[in-house]
């Protein structure tokens, strides 16, 4: 079979969840049989996300070949079997630069280069660079909305795509269509405008999809199915879930959207679509009886995307232990000034950059460690749990990072050695997946079960090997080292239920179908210790 190739335009305005829709579109698909492969095409000028403030991107999800990408290809990996790689995604600022590189080597032999069709060739060599071997179908995301300046390339080049193929190409639109609550109305001009935005770039989508705080009625859908010139049942309503994200998936089951596919691209699907793992997963979630407080310290809170992975992994956990995670908010940044460490059962210390809320993060570890209640660092995580551990157990009061303090006289943490001289901040970080080596008898070890993981990572800083022995000396366990530089990848402490910090990023592994390990022990530490904490508090009584 020829590849196939979906494109999933939005409308209106962002952040509507294309990169949900994408990567529940791309599990149906799957279900029926067939090999994707996805790519999420972004208009911005920057080369990639990993320079971005979490306030304006959220988070940088990181790939196992080391690509900075956008946080919803999270979403794909996540939602699917596909490999994500630093192909499936795809910048303005990487097709801009491939394109003047070339034209600074003579590739295009004197021609004078514009957007068409050098720029759009680009984009489409880009698109097929995406496919991994075997792919069936290919979904492509095109990141902003229709009528943005930045976008009119990648609209121009998946034009192009269908004009080439149409018989193998399917365009959706997500729109946008607002529930005014004042007159009680929905209204369908903002989504009749982004369709006729999409017909003056010549794309006529065959689904589209209509985003919403209500359910759509009948009425506004056929207004949508007119002004669209698309046929009513390939007009499919997407109102806001109630139960969270799975029901995405089966929503679109239920409308038929793999029917429409089936028909739009001419497939011929070895097995039935079904989404009974979301199903499955939605029923679970609806039966959840017990809870387990979690306190995530951090600096950018009111920001969720910027922690998005992690939240996932911390649901998928406790939802594959019938157990709700809360989570409870704890800011760094308030608790240098005076703050309070709510009661938890557990607490998770978020990776980050720069000195803002740094000191009280320390103070986290520092109560987690001495009350023994279990303690997850992530990156910056398991930097501040060493520091802390040489403040206040070895003694070394002045015990810093050379990244907060660059004058330090105690650089318990260090810059690594390929970063010192680095100037370039975007791509210049230890990227992507690294071996690491467990010891024996440590609880890394029992929780992974295995004598080598591989694991993601995104940090410029490392411990520094001169205090390792003196750690080691004072109880602190170096349970993870890269085998070949010796790296510190996982510290813990023996006499602790749970207090361990990686390095690494393991959110990134993390499955709503296999939840990665070690937030899986994770939350049983914190089902245990709400056990030990709740039968205390009746003894108190």
């Amino acid at each position: 079979m020829q590849g196939r190739f979906i494109f999933i335009t939005g409308g209106v305005l962002s952040s509507l969840g294309k990169g949900v829709i994408a990567a529940s579109i791309s599990s149906i698909i799957e279900s029926m049989g067939f090999r994707v492969s996805i790519i999420k095409l972004d208009p911005y000028l920057n080369v990639d996300p990993g320079t971005m403030s979490p306030y304006q991107h959220g988070e940088v999800y990181v790939t196992d070949d080391g690509a900075e990408t956008d946080l919803d290809l999270g979403h794909y990996e996540r939602y699917t079997h596909c490999k994500i790689s630093k192909k499936s995604n795809a910048t303005a600022g990487q097709i801009l630069d491939t394109v003047l590189q070339k034209e600074r080597k003579g590739d295009y032999l004197g021609s004078t280069v514009q957007v068409i069709p050098h720029v759009t060739d680009e984009i489409k060599r880009r698109i097929q660079l995406a496919q991994q071997p075997g792919t069936d179908i290919t979904v492509i995301e095109v990141g902003g909305t229709v009528g943005d300046i930045e976008s009119l390339p990648f609209l121009e080049a998946i034009r192009q795509m269908r004009y080439e193929n149409p018989q193998y190409c399917c365009n959706i639109h997500l729109t946008y269509v607002p529930y005014l609550k004042s007159s009680g109305e929905t209204k369908t001009k903002p989504a009749q405008h982004s369709l006729v935005a999409l017909r003056q770039v010549g794309i006529i989508p065959d689904i589209i999809i209509c985003r919403s705080d209500e359910p759509v009625p009948m009425e506004s859908l056929k207004k949508i199915s007119l002004f669209g010139n698309v046929p009513i049942h390939a007009v499919i309503d997407q109102p806001d879930v109630k139960q969270g994200l799975f029901e995405v998936p089966i929503s679109l089951k239920t409308q038929q959207i793999d029917l429409l596919l089936a028909q739009i691209l001419k497939l011929s699907p070895p097995n039935q679509a079904h989404v009974t793992i979301w199903e499955n997963l939605l029923q679970r979630q609806s039966k959840l009886e017990k809870s387990v407080l979690i306190g995530v310290v951090g600096k950018y809170l009111e920001h969720k995307d910027a922690y998005k992975s992690v939240f996932e992994a911390l649901h998928h956990a406790g939802l594959n232990q019938d157990t709700k995670v809360q989570l409870i908010e704890i800011d760094a940044e308030k608790l240098e000034k005076g703050g309070q460490i709510p009661q938890v059962d557990a607490c998770i210390i978020m990776g980050g950059f720069g000195p803002r809320g740094f000191e009280g993060k320390i103070q986290v570890a520092h109560h987690a460690r001495t009350h023994k209640i279990p303690c997850f660092g992530i990156c910056l995580g398991l930097q501040v749990m060493t520091i802390e551990f040489a403040r206040h157990v070895l003694g070394i009061s002045d015990a810093h990072s050379t990244e907060m303090d660059p004058d330090t006289k105690s650089p318990i943490v260090l810059s690594l050695l390929e970063c010192k001289n680095v100037t370039q901040l975007g791509g210049t970080m230890r990227l992507g997946s690294y071996p690491c080596h467990l010891v024996e008898n440590t609880k890394a070890r029992h929780i992974y079960k295995k004598d080598i993981i591989q694991e993601r990572h995104r940090h410029r800083y490392e411990v520094n090997q001169d205090y390792l022995d003196a750690l080691k000396q004072a109880g602190l366990i170096i349970s993870g080292k890269h085998p070949e530089t010796g790296l510190t990848e996982i510290v813990e402490i023996q006499d602790h239920p749970w207090y361990l910090g990686v390095q690494f990023h393991p959110e990134f592994q993390s499955k709503v179908f296999l939840p990665h390990p070690l937030f899986f022990s994770f939350i049983e530490a914190a089902t245990v210790h709400q056990e030990f904490r709740l039968k205390q508090e009746e003894v108190a009584l």
